[in-house]
């Protein structure tokens, strides 16, 4: 068990059936026994992805005096990391960025990763004035950010169909670690996480899997943090959170699932057992100068 002191809070979308947004996070941390503040942005019946259904939205005021809560609670300095994920409208990260700088007034070493959910291969699924409010708000203000490749791509707008471009592009969007998932394989019929920091550049690839559910993103987020949260170095936070969700995957793809089974599957949150191709690449900071 983890200090119960080290409290983790959660800020993203809660859905009533299935394991994404804070119903992954939260599951993951507290498996890895981190007590967890939840905050959920909008609720919905289900993930989008399976077709429509009602986005439960909260008055931008409503929001705004329930971060004013938090920041005056008496159990504020519990908090040691955040993970912000989803986000329902532009005011949102806002209110989110000032509870960010209050906590880091009282904790200059709070942890917070930032998973800017804003889009995939097809562009952003989300309005344009949250992306931009997220990249402005809340990236400054990352200590890990956690984008996939088209997220970063379209926070750095550019294209990167290289590692050595995502890297680039990492850099260039200033957090001082970011872990890329869906970066460039160098194994084939495989995907991989691309972590860079100013003086690592490590990438964990693993089997593709076709037609994966939704959540990878929102579960390697919360399995990275709480693995670095835990003091652990960042190479086996690496290795452990990407074993994890490609463990959970493979086997919620034998099930058939559509879905994340992560309560079938805790064991593989906490002790994954599947193998993962760690490499170091070269840095940016290596490469020769032309």
């Amino acid at each position: 068990m983890q200090d119960t002191r080290s409290a983790v809070l959660v800020i993203s979308s809660h859905v009533v059936r299935g394991s994404v947004g804070n119903r992954a996070a939260v599951f993951a941390l507290e498996t890895l026994g981190f007590p967890v503040w939840a905050m959920p942005t909008v609720v919905l019946p289900w993930h989008p992805g399976h077709g429509p259904s009602t986005m439960l939205t909260f008055p931008e005021s409503d929001f705004d005096k329930a971060i004013d809560d938090l920041i005056r609670a008496p159990w504020l300095g519990e908090v040691k990391a955040v993970l912000t994920g989803y986000f329902g409208n532009a005011a949102q990260p806002r209110s989110v960025a000032r509870l960010v700088r209050a906590l880091k007034e009282k904790n200059p070493d709070l942890l917070y990763v930032c998973d800017p959910v804003m889009g995939d291969l097809g562009g952003l699924y989300i309005p344009q004035p949250t992306a931009e409010a997220i990249r402005d708000e809340l990236i400054p203000l990352a200590t890990i950010a956690t984008p996939n490749r088209y997220e970063l791509a379209w926070l750095s707008g550019a294209p990167l169909e290289t590692n050595n471009d995502i890297m680039d592009a990492a850099i260039a969007l200033g957090p001082p670690r970011i872990l890329v998932t869906s970066a460039v394989p160098m194994m084939a019929g495989g995907t991989g996480n691309l972590y860079l920091t100013g003086k690592h550049a490590l990438l964990a690839e693993h089997r593709l899997i076709d037609n994966p559910p939704n959540g990878l993103g929102d579960l390697l987020g919360a399995l990275f943090l709480g693995r670095i949260l835990a003091g652990m170095d960042e190479e086996k936070a690496l290795q452990l959170a990407t074993a994890s969700v490609f463990e959970v995957l493979a086997r919620t793809a034998k099930r058939g699932g559509d879905e994340l089974t992560l309560e079938t599957d805790a064991s593989s949150l906490s002790t994954p057992m599947a193998m993962v191709q760690m490499r170091r690449l070269m840095h940016p900071l290596q490469r020769t100068k032309r």
